[in-house]
């Protein structure tokens, strides 16, 4: 499915596809760290649905019937993309012709790298032809004799905060199209939220220079965007797939790159069974962490969600590597 960019979408649409009277539009957001970053740049002039619950898997979400109608009824739908979450490109559908979606993913100013771990340089007027090699999100169910690496753009590019503050100002814009009486508010709203962003990245950068080259071992591959921007160690994951279960091979692979590396912490993962992380951590000096959730499912909804996330995820990595 060919998705159109939120620039390109609204250059199709026309300024006549906007309400004839403009007023704060109705937003339904995928995640709960995008649904915080809305609700900063909204403030008090609305409130954004966010379709996955407390405890939900982005990669694989049935919607509830009254989702659905939200989302058939909503002027905005703000999500990462269709490679953190393909089950709601499929409900995109359901969007009216006089809706808009903003995949920030394809925002220009994104800052996007693959799972190789290399940077992949975002074009903006691109095809849009993201090819997956295994299921609907690039992600491969793993056999007990057949491990597969992860490949393609990763989606979790919010863990960069730089990413953050560019989102914040590509939702300001959007919202202020849709509502230029209130453009000032959205983007003044925008730029506080991303002063905070850039005061808490230097908080973290403090708190993380200990950690530096010390490696740790984590669930899944999420964590490349938090581990790139803040120069540490590449996690070492447990399972190569977002919603995959490693084999008995994997597992025996793990553990030989945890001794080879002399990883020292090792982290569970929210909405995961912590068993896997203590399956391969048996026997061996690692401490464990407490729990890292990188889609902020667990936490408090509210705007105040993504700071809470980047600044949890960096606490624990600091208490843990920097125990020595």
């Amino acid at each position: 499915m060919i998705r159109p960019s939120s620039l390109v979408l609204a250059a199709a649409l026309g300024t006549a596809a906007l309400p004839a009277r403009a007023e704060v539009p109705r937003v339904v957001t995928d995640i709960p760290v995008v649904g915080a970053m809305v609700q900063q740049v909204m403030g008090d002039l609305g409130q954004p649905e966010i379709l996955l619950q407390a405890g939900g898997d982005p990669h694989s979400y049935q919607l509830r019937p009254s989702q659905a109608r939200s989302l058939q009824d909503a002027d905005l739908l703000i999500w990462v993309g269709p490679e953190l979450t393909p089950w709601l490109e499929r409900a995109a559908t359901s969007l009216s012709a006089q809706s808009e979606m903003l995949a920030l993913l394809d925002l220009p100013a994104t800052h996007r790298r693959d799972y190789a771990g290399g940077e992949h340089e975002h074009e903006h007027e691109h095809e849009h032809e993201h090819e997956h090699e295994h299921d609907g999100h690039g992600h491969a169910e793993e056999q007990a004799h057949h491990d597969h690496d992860h490949s393609g753009t990763d989606p979790h590019a919010w863990l960069d905060p730089a990413n953050g503050q560019a989102w914040l100002a590509g939702i300001a814009e959007t919202l202020s199209r849709h509502d230029p009486d209130n453009a000032g508010v959205y983007a003044a709203n925008a730029a506080k939220a991303a002063d905070e962003i850039a005061a808490l990245d230097e908080e973290l950068k403090s708190a993380l220079t200990p950690t530096q080259g010390k490696r740790f071992v984590v669930f899944h591959d999420a964590y490349g965007y938090f581990t790139e921007h803040y120069g540490l160690e590449p996690a070492i994951a447990v399972s190569l797939g977002d919603a995959s279960t490693p084999s008995a091979a994997r597992l025996r692979a793990i553990r030989d790159e945890i001794a080879e590396e002399g990883a020292v912490c090792a982290f569970p993962e929210a909405n995961h069974d912590p068993k896997l992380i203590a399956a391969v951590i048996e026997g061996s000096e690692i401490r464990q962490g407490a729990a890292l959730d990188p889609e902020g499912t667990g936490a408090t909804p509210g705007a105040g969600l993504y700071a809470e996330l980047l600044r949890g995820m960096g606490q624990a990595l600091a208490d843990c590597l920097g125990a020595d």
